[in-house]
C-alpha cells in the first residue's frame, strides 16, 4: 500500500463526494474521470498503478468504478481512506436517486431528462477518450500487450465473458515472459488469484443465482427490510458486468421470484440508476424506496455495496505482491491490457449512442479540444453538455 500523509481523509471526501455529484456515463466515464483527478491532475498515482488497480476492480464481483474508489482510496490512507472514498463516490448518488424516487411516488412519473443526457453524453464520449489515450500509453508499451489488447477488443464487441478475456489475457502476457525468467516457479499470489476468480465466476451457477435460471413465478417472499438487505447483498456478491446484467438479477429476483415489484417499476428503476451520476448500483436505491420508504432505500443501498467493500479489503495486498513476481507482473500486464480492451468496447458503444447528429458531434468535438488545449476540468464539461442539452429540450429543438 502506498499510503502517504500528503492526501487528508478530507481531500479523498471532497474528490470523492464531487465525482459521486458530477460523474455522468456509468463505470467507464467515471474510470476516466477518476484517472484524469488522480493520476494526471494531483499524481496521487502513477498509470501503471491505477491500471493494476482497476485490473483489480475487473477481476471480482460489483460495481468496477466504485470499488475502483475504495481501492484508491485504500492506496492514499489505509482502511480510513477505503471507507471515506466509497461511500464518497456512492453518498451523492444515493441521495440523488432518493430525490427521483421520491418525485416518481408523488408525481407517478419519471423527470424528464432526455435532454440531459442528449448533452452529456457526447462529453463523456470526449473524456472516455482522453482517458484511454492516457491509459494506453502505460497499457499498451509493448508489440505483444497491444495484439493481447486488440483481440479483446474484438472478442468483447462479440460478447465473449469479460473474465474470460480478462484470464485468457493475463495468461497469454504470463507465457510470453515465461521463456525470458531465470527461475521457472509460479508465485503464490498468482494461484490463489486464478483460484479465487474462478470460483467467484462459478458461484452463481454453483448457488442456482445467475440471471438465467428462470425461477417458478407465485414464489412470493413477505417483504421486509431484512429480506430486500439479504436480496440485494447476494446480488452484489455475484454481479459481473453492466447495468444490463443487473437487470436481468433484478427481474429474477425481485420480479419473477419474490414478486416485489412489477415489470414497469424495475424499468423505471434502471433509468433512474442510467440518467444519475455515480454509480449504476444505486438503481437499488431506487427500488428500495418504491418498495419500503427511507428505510428500504438505504437497506437496499448497503446490501448491494457492502460486498464491494469486503472483497476489495480482501484483495488489496494480493495486488501488491503479485507486482513483486516478475510472472505474476506479467499476468498483471495482460490483465491491465484487456481492462484498456474492455474499457475501448465500451466507449466505442457508447460514441454509437452519443453521436447522433452534428450538435452532439460538435459537443463531442469541442469537448475534446477543451481537454486537450486548456485542460478543463471534466466535470465542467459534463454540466455545461447538461445546460446545453436541456436548453435544446427546453426549447422544443429535440
Amino acid at each position: 500500500m502506498s499510503t502517504t500523509t500528503s492526501t487528508s481523509l478530507t481531500e479523498l471526501a471532497g474528490l470523492f463526494l464531487r465525482l459521486g455529484t458530477t460523474a455522468f456515463g456509468g463505470p467507464a466515464a467515471h474510470i476516466a474521470l477518476m484517472e484524469e483527478e488522480v493520476v494526471r491532475r494531483r499524481g496521487w498515482l502513477t498509470q501503471q498503478q491505477f491500471l493494476d488497480l482497476l485490473s483489480a476492480a475487473n477481476l471480482i464481483p460489483g460495481p468496477n468504478s466504485t470499488e475502483l474508489a475504495i481501492h484508491i482510496g485504500y492506496e492514499r490512507r489505509g482502511w480510513a481512506g477505503l471507507l471515506v472514498a466509497g461511500i464518497g463516490f456512492i453518498l451523492p448518488a444515493m441521495l440523488i436517486v432518493m430525490g427521483f424516487a421520491w418525485a416518481y411516488e408523488y408525481f407517478g412519473t419519471l423527470p424528464a431528462m432526455a435532454g440531459v443526457l442528449y448533452g452529456v453524453k457526447p462529453v463523456i464520449v470526449a473524456v472516455v477518450g482522453q482517458a484511454l489515450w492516457s491509459l494506453g500509453k502505460s497499457a499498451l508499451k509493448t508489440l505483444p500487450l497491444q495484439l493481447v489488447a486488440g483481440a479483446a477488443l474484438l472478442l468483447g464487441m462479440l460478447g465473449v465473458n469479460e473474465l474470460l478475456l480478462l484470464l485468457g489475457a493475463g495468461i497469454l502476457a504470463g507465457a510470453q515472459r515465461w521463456p525470458t525468467l531465470p527461475r521457472k516457479s509460479v508465485p503464490p499470489a498468482l494461484l490463489i488469484l486464478v483460484a479465487a476468480v474462478a470460483g467467484l465466476a462459478l458461484l452463481p451457477t454453483i448457488l442456482g443465482l445467475g440471471p438465467g435460471t428462470h425461477p417458478a413465478v407465485g414464489t412470493a417472499a413477505p417483504l421486509g427490510l431484512l429480506p430486500l438487505g439479504a436480496a440485494f447483498v447476494k446480488i452484489g456478491s455475484v454481479l459481473y458486468g453492466s447495468g444490463y446484467v443487473l437487470l436481468a438479477f433484478l427481474e429474477a429476483d425481485l420480479v419473477q421470484r419474490f414478486g416485489w415489484l412489477t415489470q414497469a417499476q424495475l424499468l423505471d428503476a434502471v433509468v433512474v440508476g442510467q440518467v444519475t451520476p455515480g454509480p449504476v448500483f444505486t438503481t437499488a436505491t431506487f427500488v428500495g424506496y418504491v418498495l419500503l420508504g427511507w428505510r428500504g432505500a438505504l437497506v437496499a443501498t448497503v446490501g448491494i455495496f457492502l460486498p464491494a467493500f469486503a472483497f476489495v479489503a480482501l484483495s488489496t495486498r494480493l495486488v501488491a505482491q503479485l507486482r513483486e513476481s516478475p510472472l505474476a507482473g506479467a499476468f498483471l500486464d495482460g490483465l491491465n491490457a484487456a481492462s484498456w480492451a474492455l474499457m475501448a468496447a465500451v466507449s466505442l458503444t457508447l460514441a454509437r449512442t452519443a453521436l447522433l447528429d452534428l450538435p452532439t458531434v460538435l459537443l463531442a468535438a469541442g469537448s475534446a479540444g477543451l481537454l486537450l488545449r486548456y485542460r478543463i476540468n471534466s466535470a465542467w464539461l459534463v454540466l455545461g453538455g447538461a445546460a446545453v442539452g436541456y436548453g435544446l429540450q427546453y426549447a422544443g429543438l429535440l
